[in-house]
C-alpha cells in the first residue's frame, strides 16, 4: 500500500472513531465529558469555561460549540485534538443556541440581558442583537432556516424571528416557565416545553396558535415534580420525547396523536435530550445523579446509565 492510501486509510480510522461521539456539558465542574455511543463509556474529559451549559456540534462534525455562561462566551473545540481553539462573541450569560440548518449562524440567547445574539460562525462577528422577553432560554429553527423560536422564561411566551430581518413576527403565549423549542422535522410544528406550566404547547408553524397542549400524569408522584424541559423529536416526525427534570422520567409521546405513551426511568433530573445520528438512541442528561441515559428508541428501555461530570447539562452528539 502506498503511503498516500496509508495516511487516507489512517484518516478515515481516525474520523469514523470519533464519528459517533456523545459530547456532554457538565455545569458544576467546568468540563465537558466525551462518550462512545458505540461502547457507551467515557473516553476523555476536558476542562472549558465556567458553568457551561448549551452545547452543539458543527454539521461537519469538526467542531464543538459550548456557552460557557459564566465567562460570557461560546468557545469551540477542535473535535479531532479536543482544543479549545477559539470563542465566539455570544453576549452576556450564554445559555442556549442553535446552529443554522446551512451552519454558517448560530443563535444564542443570552438570560441576564433579553436579548438573542445572531453569530457569523465563520467571521466570528456579531449579525445581530435581538431583543425579546425576559429570561430568554429556549432556541429552536426551522428546517428551512426561515424562521428562528425563542422561548422567554419570565414572560411565558415562544417569539418568532423571521432569520432574514432579524424582527420578531409573533408573540405566542404559552405556560409557564417555557424552557426548550423544537421544530417538527417538516417544519409544520413548534413544541415548547413549560417546567413550571408542566406541559408542552404545540404550536402551529402557520397560524402561530397552540393547536394542542400535551401533559403528564405519573402515578405516586405530585404534578409540580413533572417539570417538562428539552424536547426531542425523531427524523420521522412519528414519536417525541420529552425530559421531565425531577420526574425522573422521559415521556414518550406519539407526535401525531399527542398520546403520552410510555414513562422511561432515568437518572436523577433529567433535563436534556440528544439522538445518535441513526436514531437508535436517545440519551438524557440527569444533573442530580451525573450520568446520562442511553434509551433504545426501538423498545423505549433504558440501556445503560453512564456516570459523566458534576451537574450534567447538555448532550450533543457528532453527526456521522
Amino acid at each position: 500500500m502506498s503511503m498516500l492510501a496509508v495516511t487516507a486509510a489512517l484518516q478515515f480510522s481516525a474520523q469514523s472513531a470519533w464519528a459517533n461521539m456523545v459530547y456532554v456539558s457538565n455545569e458544576k465542574d467546568n468540563t465537558v465529558t466525551i462518550v462512545d455511543s458505540a461502547t457507551m463509556e467515557v473516553v476523555k474529559t476536558i476542562d472549558v469555561g465556567q458553568r457551561p451549559r448549551g452545547i452543539t456540534v458543527s454539521h461537519d462534525g469538526k467542531f464543538l460549540y459550548v456557552c460557557a455562561s459564566d465567562d460570557d462566551t461560546v468557545e469551540i473545540i477542535d473535535t479531532a485534538t479536543h482544543e479549545i481553539i477559539g470563542s465566539l462573541p455570544s453576549g452576556p450569560d450564554p445559555e442556549l443556541f442553535v446552529l443554522s440548518p446551512d451552519g454558517k449562524t448560530l443563535y444564542v440567547a443570552n438570560e441576564d440581558d433579553n436579548l438573542v445574539t445572531a453569530i457569523d460562525v465563520e467571521k466570528k462577528s456579531m449579525i445581530a442583537e435581538i431583543p425579546v422577553g425576559v429570561e430568554p432560554e429556549g432556541m429552536g429553527i426551522s428546517p428551512d432556516g426561515k424562521t428562528m423560536v425563542n422561548t422567554s422564561e419570565t414572560t411565558n411566551m415562544a417569539h418568532f424571528i423571521d432569520t432574514s430581518t432579524h424582527e420578531i413576527t409573533d408573540n405566542v403565549l404559552v405556560d409557564a416557565r417555557p424552557r426548550f423549542a423544537e421544530f417538527k422535522p417538516d417544519g409544520s410544528e413548534v413544541w415548547v416545553s413549560a417546567e413550571i406550566g408542566g406541559t408542552v404547547s404545540v404550536i402551529d408553524n402557520q397560524t402561530r396558535e397552540v393547536k394542542h397542549k400535551i401533559t403528564f400524569e405519573i402515578q405516586g408522584l405530585r404534578s409540580e415534580a413533572i417539570q417538562p424541559v428539552g424536547v426531542r423529536i425523531s427524523a420521522d416526525g412519528k414519536k417525541a420525547y420529552v425530559a421531565l427534570g425531577p420526574a425522573n422520567r422521559v415521556a414518550v409521546v406519539n407526535a401525531e396523536t399527542y398520546e403520552v405513551e410510555k414513562y422511561v426511568l432515568v437518572g436523577q433530573r433529567v433535563w436534556q435530550l440528544a439522538f445518535t445520528p441513526d436514531g437508535k438512541f436517545i440519551i438524557s442528561t440527569n444533573g442530580l445523579s451525573n450520568d446520562v441515559t442511553f434509551i433504545d428508541t426501538e423498545a423505549d428501555e433504558p440501556v445503560k446509565s453512564v456516570t459523566v461530570g458534576a451537574l450534567p447539562w447538555g448532550v450533543a452528539v457528532a453527526p456521522n
